[in-house]
Order: structure tokens, then sequence, then C-alpha cells
């Protein structure tokens, strides 16, 4: 006879692929298209979906959007949501934040959607004429994108592994008051609420020490830690990992008994529904990926970020999509990797750059092209916050951008005010990405202050002018242009 847990796993199986067959009935009569946007801590998720809707519903030029640059797209409209239970994109708001008060929208702190129908023309002989994709986009939080990868860890390997790299040079003193807090702590020691509640805040401390920290581009899990939303001062967000020994065995009313207890609590009721009811259903995925911030932080941040990537991309079911796997067990079919920000360097690096992205997750691409799914890189800036010019240096010119960099940036000696434009020599990014890996290039050498985003003019109907973009087409394309025959 299954345990209650056997049987609320059969249950949830079960009530997923009833909600998947009622999904892929209705796909009969109107197609419908999944497509996550997901990315780690600030690598810019809220601004890639504004400006995708944007362009869609703007029939903005987009020529590397073969649908559009067709002229197939009749027309793209914002639809009911597809969940009543699920947070609308805040499109409207984000909107304006970017236009009317020249300010980067807010972080998502949880999953929202928004769906856009898409009026096209098919171009197949036997299906020509009109025809309507409904492109449902699922927000999630980046913070939340690593707890995927606890869903196949123990709390053993996962205290150890988490109790290793704090003990790094680069993590001392982030991670200093921690290791504290765990040192007059015995593992074997009878179960207290009041210590397992001292150390965890000590633990959540740690952890939003480093994403504030030089490698804010990689996050260590549970993301829930930092956003928790209607779970703070749960059961389930109270629990650290512990340093357990080689061969520690984890015996029953103990501490570490305990914060085992709680952190499969938390794969189960906060990690696993996340996985069933929104993650799991995604057919096409983007993942945003800050790589000059991994750049300017120095070999081991990009290390870390390259494990980070790859162990996220493990949690993805990717392979090639069949009408049974959208029923009983959903893949993502295409995934594109995109490094963020490349409005911050000139144009002459971003095949440079999107070398280093393809590095960065060679090991993911290669398991996920194996599945049988389609795995894309580039190098983009949703909302182009820069332009391209020159400055002289003695009588040498040299290619730099100009823009606006947020009040209080600094670069050498220079603060900015938030309300004038400079021109700034970025660097040069090697030619060789291997060398960045190596360390050939000097941690903080580079310079990517935070720009503002850009003056956006209004029609005569009061409508903002096409937010400007890099590659942000060749994305869309990627992502949906197959679905639009």
């Amino acid at each position: 006879m299954p345990d209650l847990s056997d049987l609320a796993a059969m249950v949830s199986r079960a009530t997923g692929a009833a909600h998947s067959l009622r999904l892929a009935g209705q796909d009969l009569f109107q197609p419908t298209l999944r497509l996550g946007v997901t990315g780690l801590s600030r690598s810019g998720k809220t601004v890639f979906t504004t400006a995708l809707v944007h362009h869609l519903i703007r029939r903005t030029p987009m020529p590397a959007f073969r649908p559009a640059a067709e002229g197939r797209i009749r027309q793209a409209r914002l639809a009911q949501q597809p969940n009543d239970d699920v947070p609308r994109f805040a499109y409207e708001a984000h909107l304006n934040a970017l236009v009317a008060d020249r300010r980067w929208p807010a972080s998502t702190n949880r999953t929202a959607e928004l769906r856009i129908d898409i009026d096209y023309e098919r171009t197949s002989r036997w299906r020509a004429g009109p025809a309507t994709l409904s492109l449902d986009i699922v927000d999630y939080p980046g913070e939340w994108l690593l707890d995927l990868a606890l869903i196949d860890r123990s709390y053993v390997d996962w205290s150890r592994e988490t109790v290793l790299s704090a003990r790094r040079a680069d993590r001392q003193a982030s991670a200093g008051p921690w290791r504290a807090a765990m040192a007059g702590i015995d593992p074997a020691a009878p179960a207290d609420e009041a210590v397992a509640g001292q150390v965890a805040d000590a633990f959540r401390t740690y952890l939003a020490a480093l994403r504030d920290g030089p490698e804010s581009v990689a996050t260590t899990p549970p993301g829930r830690f930092l956003m928790p939303g209607d779970l703070a001062g749960s059961p389930a967000l109270t629990f650290a990992p512990l340093d357990l020994g080689e061969d520690a065995a984890i015996a029953p009313g103990t501490l570490a008994a305990l914060m085992q207890r709680r952190f499969e609590s938390y794969k189960t009721r906060v990690v696993g529904p996340f996985f069933r009811d929104h993650f799991q259903r995604i057919e096409r995925q983007i993942v945003l990926v800050d790589v000059l911030a991994a750049v300017d932080g120095g070999p081991a941040a990009l290390a870390e970020l390259e494990e980070a990537l790859d162990r996220v991309l493990m949690a993805f079911q990717a392979g090639r999509n069949t009408f049974l796997s959208r029923i009983f067990s959903p893949r993502a079919d295409r995934v594109l990797f995109a490094a963020t920000k490349a409005d911050h360097i000139h144009h002459t690096s971003h095949d440079r750059l999107e070398r280093m992205l393809r590095l960065l997750v060679g090991r993911a691409v290669r398991r996920t092209e194996s599945a049988g799914a389609k795995v894309g890189t580039v190098a983009l800036a949703s909302v182009r916050a820069t332009r391209e010019t020159s400055i002289m240096e003695g009588r040498t010119s040299i290619r730099a951008v100009a823009g606006t960099p947020e009040a209080g940036e600094r670069i050498g000696d220079d603060v900015f005010d938030g309300e004038t434009e400079a021109a700034i020599f970025s660097g040069v990014l090697p030619e060789d990405p291997q060398a960045v890996f190596s360390g050939g290039l000097e941690p903080g050498s580079l310079r990517f202050p935070r720009f503002r985003p850009p003056k956006i003019t209004m029609d005569a109907a009061g409508r903002p002018a096409a937010l400007p973009h890099i590659r942000l087409d060749r994305a869309l394309d990627f992502l949906i242009g197959d679905r639009l025959p």
C-alpha cells in the first residue's frame, strides 16, 4: 500500500495530466504557445518581457523577425488572462516606468503571466489564410531559478556543498556571521526551534550579502529566502545547512533531522508546485544572463555562473514535442540563452560577448541538443540605453558608448548625477573567451555603469515611439517564428 507522500504524488501527476489534456484540447481550436522568461538576478527579465510585448502590439519594424518582415502579422493584442489564479504581468506600469519616468521597472517578485493574441497570415499552401496564435508569456523571478536544482538534491549533499562554498577566501566576509552562528551548534543535539530560527536568520543574511556582492550574477538557493512573500516566518523557510561530517547519520529528533524535514518540505510545498504549475508546462524558454557582470567579477564569478546555468538547465524538460508529450510530459523544444546589456559595449565586441556566453553554457547546450531541443545564443539589449560614439585620447580615436549613467554611478573619481550624458569607453573584451576564464582580464578593468533608459518621444496620438533595441527581433524569430508559418 503506498504511503501518503506516494499517494499525493500520484494525485498530483494525474491532476497535471488532466490539466494538460484540457489545454491540448483547447489548442486544437486555438493554438497556444507558452513562453517562459527567466534569468538570474538583475539580468533584465522584466525589461525583456515589456519590450517584447511593446514591439508585438505596436507592430514596429523588426527585420530579423521573419513573419513581421514579410508583412504577415495583421495585429497583436493583449488578451484576457489564461489563468485566474496567476497575477497579470503589469505591462502598462512597466512601460510607463521606462517611458515617462526614465527608470528601469522593478524586478519581478512573483510569477506573472500575460497573453497576447497574434493574428497573422499563413503561407503554407493547404492552410493558407488568416490564423491566430495565443502567446502566453510566463515571467518568473530569477531568484527562484536555482531552486529547481534542489529537486534532486538531498539535504546532506546540499548542506555540504553550501558550507564548503562558504569557506572560499572570497566569501569569508559574507559568510562570517553565519559560520559563527554554526560554530557552537551540534547537529546531533535535540531539535530546538529557537536555535533553528537563529541559524536560519544568519543564513538568510549570508544569502543577501551574496546577492549584493560582486558575484550577484549567481544565486545560492533557496531563492524564497530573499523573496518570501506570504511564506515569511513559516517553518518552510526556517532551515539552513549545517556543518555535517563526512559520514554523518541524521538521527530522529535532532536539530539536523528538523532541518532536513523542513528542507524536504520546502521542495514539496514551494519548489514542486512552481515546477508543476508553471515551469513544467513551458514549451519555449529564454534564459537571460548578465555575462558582463560576471566578466567584471573575475574567473570565480564566471565559474560559479557556469555551474549555476548548468544546474538550471538540468531541471528543464527539454526535447522535441509530440502531441502525447504535450499532454503527459510537456517539453521545452527551444531554449535561447541571451547575454543582456549588449548596449554597454561597442558593437565590435558583440560577437566576443556571444562567444563568452556560448562557452558558459557549452555543457548545457550539448546536453539539451542531444535531447532533441534546439538551442540558440544571442547578445542583445531589450531596451537600448546608449548610442555609439567615439572619444579622443590624444590623437587616437576610441570607440565608446554614450548614455546617461544613473545618479550615484561612479567611474574612477567621477560620480554621475543621473541627468548628464557621458561618453564611456567600456574596455575591450578579449577575442579568446578562455582568456577571461583563466584570469587574463583584470577584475574591475572594464567600465559598466548602470545607464538610465533612453528618452522616448511621443507620437501625435500620445503613444511612445518604438523602444530602441539590439537583436530583440532575432530573439523573437528564434522563439516563436516557426509557430507563425
